[in-house]
């Protein structure tokens, strides 16, 4: 799967953002997709993830209730929507796709098996 974001750009905090993901090469609908993000000197983090189908959703503690993931199935392409955003929230943001089929999965690292490029978010206070 050869994955594409963008999207990223500069906001003031309190604003909104959606990123894109468009996927290619493979059945996108085999694949559970999901956002990480890395700030400067950090490690790269969990932010959210869907399932295959669509029917399920997973979201990191700091960004639940702000942030909401969605896939369309007929571009192909992944979205979080980006809502209330905080300095806290500057980062690259990155998409990723893997089979995964448990619950518990979804937030490990370890399962994604196709990466974007990253796009940069930058909120500013």
């Amino acid at each position: 799967v050869q994955l594409q974001a963008s999207g990223g750009g500069l906001v003031q905090a309190g604003g909104s953002l959606r990123l894109s993901c468009a996927a290619s090469g493979r059945t996108f609908s085999n694949y559970a997709l999901a956002w990480f993000r890395q700030a400067p000197g950090k490690e790269r983090d969990f932010v959210a993830a869907i399932s295959r189908g669509g029917g399920m959703t997973y979201y990191a503690d700091s960004v639940r209730g702000r942030f909401t993931v969605s896939r369309d199935g007929a571009k192909n392409t992944v979205y979080p929507q980006m809502n209330s955003l905080k300095p806290e929230d500057t980062a690259v943001y990155y998409c990723a796709a893997g089979q995964i089929y448990a619950s518990s999965r979804y937030r490990d690292i370890r399962e994604y098996d196709f990466w974007g490029q990253g796009t940069l978010v930058t909120v500013s206070s």
